[in-house]
């Protein structure tokens, strides 16, 4: 009787925890633009994506590469970061405390890794474009091809700023760049095209957390096995692949974007 109420009371405790790292985070991005014309930060960088880049909110390749500094050295990438002064200089807000995922170096010394914090693809974008992600011809296009990549707060206008997810969580075996890129296709008339091109988190007992551009955080139950498949410890997880008529990947998709040619489904 007594470890599951300890497990539920932990789980609780890292759900709290998470929910501040967020909002920590979400005042340090608002701060940025309200500092900056309104601009927002890019969620990644153009190729290579490991590339120094100011404007982007955090650089560098997360991955199993023992010799990375990326993996578990806050100065490589954190420290760098525009967000970093806004955020406190606080290294714990990057990452969810449930995330207990290690990388071993090559000296046999086992270190934590640093993030698993990653931005909605579709605020910011790939320096403001989604690089194809929209099956579109205008890929490269400033603001997105198809579906519209934010660059300013108030272009946030639909689905607005309470329903459009600006960070989540994702899984250690995902987790790469800084970005996490939701598919769109399919939505919102033909859930059975549905996929993902990468899988969030699910930290909190087959959930996840979440923050969106008006500030607030919110931790949302996954509904779907494709959305959670077993962890690969040490490895990386197969991520890319149609799920179709997952409701998951539709709200997801309910609080990324929208289209651009009508600003509305």
């Amino acid at each position: 009787m007594l470890l599951p109420a300890l497990n539920k009371a932990k789980l609780k405790t890292y759900g709290i925890a998470c929910m501040n790292n967020h909002r920590q985070l979400m005042l340090a991005w608002k701060m940025y633009a309200d500092e900056n014309r309104d601009l927002l930060l890019y969620a990644s960088s153009l190729w290579p994506h490991t590339a120094k880049d100011p404007d982007v909110w955090v650089t560098g390749w997360m991955n199993r590469d023992p010799n990375n500094p990326s993996n578990w050295d806050i100065n490589a990438d954190i420290v760098n970061s525009p967000l970093w002064t806004y955020s406190g200089k606080s290294p714990a807000v990057w990452k969810c405390p449930a995330d207990h995922s290690t990388i071993t170096l090559s000296s046999g010394e086992i270190k934590p890794r640093v993030r698993s914090m990653s931005m909605n693809i579709w605020v910011g974008g790939f320096r403001g474009m989604d690089q194809g992600l929209s099956d579109s011809a205008n890929g490269w296009a400033m603001g997105g091809g198809r579906w519209r990549v934010y660059l300013k707060t108030y272009d946030m206008v639909d689905p607005g700023p309470s329903r459009t997810f600006v960070l989540l969580d994702m899984r250690e075996d995902s987790v790469d760049i800084g970005n996490f890129a939701p598919n769109m296709r399919g939505w919102p008339d033909n859930p059975e095209q549905v996929g993902f091109y990468d899988l969030p988190g699910n930290y909190h007992h087959i959930a996840n957390s979440f923050s969106f551009a008006d500030g607030h955080a919110e931790i949302h139950r996954w509904r779907h096995p494709d959305t959670t498949p077993p962890l690969v410890r040490n490895g990386t997880v197969r991520d890319t692949f149609l799920s179709p008529n997952n409701p998951d990947i539709q709200w997801l998709q309910e609080h990324s974007t929208r289209l651009i040619s009508t600003g509305s489904p």
